[in-house]
């Protein structure tokens, strides 16, 4: 089972990719690409079940060793190159996504445990697996981008205030800087604004560049 989809990553996604460095690219380029595979799962969901069987396949190829698994898929191919060894936290991104295929409206719960997969797989990312310091930086900056990406596409009021409250809690700590890891920096700054302005898309607004760039010169 694969998803016929255009590899294309949205444009706030692009724009950190391009403030990371040529080693960290292909790595992080291929949790993006995965994320954005589960994103359509979810959001093209008419059947729960159904999008719980998807999910299902991509949590058994993590599973599986990269050598066992079918070749010819950009994504996963590109997972066992840059990931292995690593896929349990990819496994948790997935897990994440599930928690929306919940009834609606998403809980509390279900909210928190989505923005925590999403984080988790960036805290295993580069770095972080070797300075474990970093990974408290990465799961909180991360839990901020993908509850201001999430917010910004829920359609229903009542969600979206649920979700910009949960990133608003985040936003109120002393967040810290990630100079090492620019593309996450950028990912939150644009989140943590989005959030404090209602959801908004992270890139809308002529602010967004500015905030974007303040972030990749110094880290937050």
């Amino acid at each position: 089972m694969q998803d016929d989809l255009n590899e294309a990553l949205p444009d706030e996604i692009e724009l950190a990719l391009a403030h990371t460095s040529e080693v960290q690219r292909a790595q992080i380029w291929a949790l993006f690409a995965l994320d954005q595979r589960l994103a359509r799962i979810v959001g093209k969901a008419t059947e729960p079940l159904l999008a719980q069987m998807r999910l299902s396949w991509w949590r058994d190829m993590l599973k599986m060793p990269a050598d066992d698994r079918p070749k010819g898929d950009v994504v996963l191919d590109a997972i066992g190159a840059e990931w292995a060894g690593s896929e349990d936290a990819l496994i948790g991104l997935v897990d994440g996504w599930e928690h929306l295929l919940a009834e609606p409206p998403l809980t509390d719960a279900a909210i928190d445990a989505f923005a925590m997969g999403r984080a988790t797989a960036l805290a295993a990312f580069g770095e972080a697996k070797t300075r474990p310091d970093r990974v408290t930086t990465f799961n909180l900056l991360g839990q901020i981008w993908a509850l201001a990406d999430l917010a910004s596409k829920v359609e229903s009021g009542e969600e979206r205030h649920s979700i910009v409250q949960s990133g608003m809690r985040l936003c109120e700590q002393d967040l810290p800087r990630a100079r090492d890891f620019k593309a996450i920096a950028i990912l939150a700054a644009l989140g943590a604004r989005a959030l404090r302005e209602g959801g908004r898309p992270l890139l809308e607004g002529r602010s967004a560049g500015l905030i974007a760039a303040r972030a990749a010169l110094l880290g937050k």
